[in-house]
């Protein structure tokens, strides 16, 4: 279908002239080999706004910082004794600032205090640190309580008690009751139950599937926007570090800036940041017409489906879309491109944006990548451990 539909379509030869007849003239757009030959470059030292392709340096800045394995602690603390399936005090949650715990992962908690003798608290609820649940801050942690009494979506329930560790056949989500307000004093905290997000990696790659900004504060995770900033210009040749521009890590800043070369440069640095933990960039960017989210539905045909890796970029009261990826061919290898469009309407954009592509798709003799997408829930991913020892003094 793909070459068909090029080879009637009258494309120009040579893939500068093919750029200003798909994309038009001034639209920003750079193609280049694993070496960094050049194969395509027009307006691509103009640095416009990326949207979220913003994601990627943040990516790598996080992947710097702490490694494809880490994981984030949630830390939930008992303020007194447990008698009698009621903890006598508060719990406490101690958060590192997981930005991926949401119903599911809290009715996996709430499954293992229950397996710790605890029904209900007579206290309430307190946070410690900063505490993410169902991608928004909870700072005073209401909605999490809501969920440990069982307030949750049926589909999450569903998810948690379908696990090999949980195997539950009742219907109705397991609950903890939180009888009374939380102790303003603070009290000795025992810990109880202490839960590990899913990896790094996997986490990284769920957000840019779906481009949640979410990324947002993970980027202070890393350090913050001008330590994300400061990393990318150093991955970078120094002729490229003026083209980038970041005022925050997920791409909503109306200062952020990149220029098709510096997005091309920041790819490689992320597929050379992976490799040396043998990773790639399907293990924390979407391929497309194969993963869910914003590029499921894009460059899926039957003859283009897993052939691109990338992210994509929109944001629309900017007039900016982008896309930036690489293509495994056969004729090239590894290339890599960017296409940072600005004052367009976004969806006369994209379907520049993915003409394009299956044009290098079809010059190039686009191959799939060898990838196979992890289709578990996510909460199948998290690791959850009860203390050594519960308020009792029983171990565990």
């Amino acid at each position: 279908m793909l070459g068909a539909a090029l080879a009637h379509a009258g494309e120009p030869r040579d893939l500068n002239a093919l750029a200003r007849s798909i994309l038009g003239r001034g639209q920003g757009v750079d193609v280049e080999t694993a070496d960094g030959t050049v194969l395509l470059a027009q307006a691509a030292d103009t640095a416009v706004h990326p949207a979220s392709v913003s994601k990627i340096p943040t990516s790598l800045a996080l992947l710097r910082r702490f490694g494809a394995e880490y994981r984030f602690v949630t830390t939930f603390a008992a303020s007194g004794p447990v008698h009698d399936g009621v903890l006598a005090g508060d719990l406490t949650v101690q958060s590192e600032g997981d930005p991926s715990f949401v119903d599911e992962n809290a009715l996996l908690v709430v499954e293992r205090l229950r397996a710790l003798g605890i029904q209900r608290i007579s206290g309430g609820l307190r946070i410690q640190g900063d505490f993410t649940f169902d991608w928004k801050p909870d700072t005073d942690g209401e909605r999490l309580r809501l969920a440990m009494s069982g307030t949750v979506p049926a589909a999450a329930w569903d998810a948690v008690r379908a696990l090999p560790s949980i195997a539950s056949d009742d219907a109705t989500p397991p609950r903890i009751d939180m009888a009374g307000a939380a102790d303003a004093d603070a009290a000795p905290l025992q810990p109880l139950v202490i839960h590990r997000s899913q990896p790094l990696l996997a986490l990284a790659k769920s957000l840019n599937d779906y481009s949640n900004n979410i990324f947002k504060p993970l980027a202070d995770a890393a350090g913050g926007a001008g330590a994300v900033q400061a990393l990318a210009r150093s991955v970078v040749p120094p002729a490229l570090r003026e083209e980038i521009v970041l005022g925050d890590g997920a791409g909503t800043d109306p200062t952020n800036r990149l220029s098709p070369r510096a997005a091309v440069s920041l790819l490689r640095a992320l597929a050379r940041e992976l490799a040396a933990s043998r990773h790639g960039l399907v293990d924390i960017l979407p391929v497309a017409g194969v993963d869910q989210g914003t590029l499921h539905e894009r460059l899926s045909a039957a003859d283009e489906a897993g052939r691109v890796v990338g992210k994509t970029g929109t944001y629309g009261d900017y007039g900016a879309s982008a896309l930036v990826g690489a293509i495994r061919s056969a004729d090239r290898g590894v290339v890599y491109f960017a296409i940072l469009n600005h004052d367009l309407p976004v969806p006369e954009a994209r379907r520049r944006q993915d003409r394009l592509v299956r044009a290098l798709l079809l010059r190039l003799h686009g191959l799939p990548w060898p990838y196979q997408p992890d289709l578990r829930p996510a909460v199948a991913r998290a690791e959850l451990q009860s203390a050594d020892h519960d308020r009792t003094g029983a171990s565990r």
